[in-house]
């Protein structure tokens, strides 16, 4: 299925539905992957990571008490420089522009709208290891550069002076274009 060994990479699954759990669990088994975590909330998997970081979090976006979005949050405010640059794949059935754009300004890497093929999720996975994105600090951000493409290399220098927000249609677009 896919061209990467995840043998080696450790995953923390996060979701509500034990289901969806277990399926995320065998589809990165059929990819290799050997060390895999599962918890049912957001409090749970906050506690899972500074016990023990995973190298990649895969996280739904609607669960209680603590949703993907305040943990995605949590994991960025922490005082541990390796648990706040852990890369955090969202899994969401509610895909609209505001809600990516939302997950992008909690800092999430990449976000993949369900349903979705076990090769969507592989490319995503593939892409967090093989193109990793710089994090950068703001007054009000910490995270992954938000840009993509071509306008990546922004993040290596000084951010622009034009706001992201002016173009946001562009902006949600380039964003969850799928990775090369």
């Amino acid at each position: 299925m896919t061209g990467y060994d995840f043998s080696e990479v450790k995953f923390l699954v996060v979701d509500d539905n034990s289901f969806m759990t277990k399926l995320y669990e065998r589809m990165l088994k059929a990819f290799g992957a050997i060390h895999i975590d599962c918890e049912f909330n957001g409090e749970d998997a906050l506690a899972a990571i500074r016990q023990s970081p995973p190298d990649i979090m895969i996280s739904d976006w609607g669960m209680a008490p603590v949703n993907g979005f305040e943990l995605a949050s949590a994991v960025r405010a922490e005082p541990d420089e390796r648990l706040r640059q852990l890369p955090i794949l969202m899994v969401s059935g509610y895909s609209d522009k505001e809600r990516v754009l939302e997950a992008r300004d909690f800092g999430v890497t990449e976000f993949l709208a369900k349903p979705h093929s076990a090769l969507d999720l592989s490319k995503r996975l593939t892409a967090i290891i093989e193109q990793p994105r710089p994090f950068f600090k703001t007054t009000s951000y910490f995270g992954p550069c938000r840009r993509r493409g071509g306008m990546a290399e922004l993040c290596e220098s000084p951010m622009p002076t034009r706001r992201r927000d002016d173009r946001p249609d562009i902006l949600a677009s380039v964003w969850t274009s799928t990775p090369r």
